[in-house]
């Protein structure tokens, strides 16, 4: 790294974020190339990568999506350049995050696997061979947003694979909770959170489904001013109000909110249930409307004759 001047990471998930930002936080022009339209495409909306984008725009970190990786330039060994189905990116370092893909097909004609090389198991985990568990990014993960089985490739959802899969093996009869992919990163000043269905996801859902996107204060005035805004997104069925997915970013710690709002997915809470949630208030912790209340609040439009005003 001490000798890049210029860097070209190609994917814009997780790890490539991670790269890209360490390498910008020592002074390297980076260019983050990816086929997806937006960084982060499968965590977060546009509401949400527009701002982190300018964000990196700050530290000369520049984003380019929806563009394909065609070949690299080079000489002596040594890479000059990045070429896509669009431009050319000069570059002295080139780090590779496109991710991975899961390879089972060792298994194949000893387990039973789907059409696309998942290994199947049953609710606790059993593979289509007695005594044969199975966890990780090979399995489909039951998705308590959809009800249905998806592939999730999260190391936290992969350790609770293995406990639930090593107590069924031991004989203590345990089923897999539904998840609903939970994650958090954070990107230089920003912390970001998602959990649930997003606008990339929301074609698994069969049935009305909606959004909301809001602004608001964390805290009262008089305590902070400072970096005081969260930015949420919560999607919710139309019909029946249950929450489905939500996001939020800021620059200050809001990691306990996606928890609670993963609880409330995998609980079947509904938009009016979160609204009225008794969560405590004290102005060095919060307002006296919690912001996950007045997200719920928000989607649900509350006007009831001057209620608005409950929400600051």
């Amino acid at each position: 790294m001490k000798n890049s001047k210029k860097a070209v990471v190609v994917g814009g998930g997780y790890i490539g974020l991670e790269v890209a930002e360490s390498y910008a936080k020592k002074g390297i022009d980076v260019t983050i190339v990816d086929f997806a339209p937006r960084i982060l495409n499968t965590y977060l909306d546009q509401e949400l990568t527009d701002i982190l984008t300018n964000e990196g725009n700050r530290y000369n970190l520049k984003v380019r999506g929806g563009e394909k990786v065609l070949s690299f330039k080079g000489e002596n060994g040594q890479v000059t350049a990045v070429v896509t189905d669009k431009a050319e990116y000069e570059a002295d370092t080139v780090i590779i995050s496109v991710g991975v893909r899961p390879d089972a097909s060792w298994l194949k004609g000893e387990l039973e696997t789907t059409e696309r090389g998942f290994v199947i198991t049953n609710e606790y985990l059993e593979t289509s061979a007695k005594d044969v568990y199975a966890g990780g990014d090979s399995t489909l993960l039951p998705y308590a947003p959809t009800g249905g089985k998806i592939p999730i490739a999260l190391a936290t959802l992969a350790r609770r694979q293995g406990i639930v899969a090593a107590l069924n093996a031991m004989g203590q009869k345990v089923k897999m909770p539904e998840v609903n992919g939970t994650s958090a990163l954070s990107f230089f000043d920003y912390n970001f959170v998602s959990t649930g269905l997003s606008q990339n996801s929301i074609s698994l859902y069969e049935g009305n489904i909606a959004s909301k996107y809001i602004e608001e204060k964390l805290y009262p005035d008089f305590m902070r001013k400072e970096n005081n805004l969260i930015h949420m997104k919560i999607y919710y069925d139309v019909d029946t109000h249950r929450i489905l997915g939500a996001q939020l970013m800021s620059k200050r710690d809001i990691s306990s909110g996606i928890a609670a709002l993963s609880i409330a997915i995998s609980s079947k809470w509904t938009l009016e249930q979160l609204a009225f949630a008794d969560i405590f208030f004290q102005p060095e912790f919060d307002r006296p409307w919690h912001y996950i209340n007045v997200l719920a609040m928000a989607a649900l439009d509350f006007k009831l004759g001057g209620a608005d005003k409950l929400l600051f």
